[in-house]
């Protein structure tokens, strides 16, 4: 499979695809149930996710928390889905920050996950909607690009399992 390929279609946007090869049915259970979520979500090597919560329904909340395993060091990101259209697209929104006090979280952002069908596999695009582009270029400088990319090549690895 190749890699996800990142682009910024707008001041306010980064857009991530990803192919998967298998059935959107599979891929999607991967994004929608929190056991599966907890086992490829997990940031670079030396991080862990000690919190993956979440209540998949419309208006249903959300939180993930992640861990540098070697200083203590948390993030993450609290959001409410907002749209869900089975097998097709999840729209929800996230603000992201340090972990601890969800009060403190800021830069929200509007996610839109789109799963499409194409033959024997299923085609994942991401868009991610910033305040602005400050918000969307602090976003991209943390690497997530990369991090998204290693999620993926676990999923990658759990639907072969």
């Amino acid at each position: 499979m190749k890699p996800a390929t990142a682009s910024t279609p707008s001041d306010t946007q980064v857009e991530v695809i990803r192919g998967f090869d298998s059935p959107v049915n599979l891929v999607w259970k991967m994004f929608t149930e929190q056991e599966l979520v907890s086992r490829w979500m997990l940031g670079p090597p030396g991080w862990s996710m000690p919190v993956c919560e979440m209540d998949f329904r419309v208006g249903g909340k959300y939180e993930n928390r992640f861990r540098n395993d070697e200083d203590g060091t948390e993030f993450g990101w609290v959001g409410e889905f907002r749209e869900i259209e089975t097998q097709r697209q999840i729209i929800h929104d996230e603000s992201y920050g340090l972990a601890g006090d969800t009060d403190e979280m800021s830069n929200t952002s509007v996610v839109t996950i789109t799963f499409q069908e194409n033959g024997n596999g299923t085609r994942v695009n991401t868009l991610i909607e910033y305040a602005s582009q400050e918000a969307r270029d602090a976003a991209l400088a943390t690497g997530m690009t990369v991090a998204m990319e290693m999620g993926y090549q676990r999923i990658d690895d759990l639907l072969v399992g």
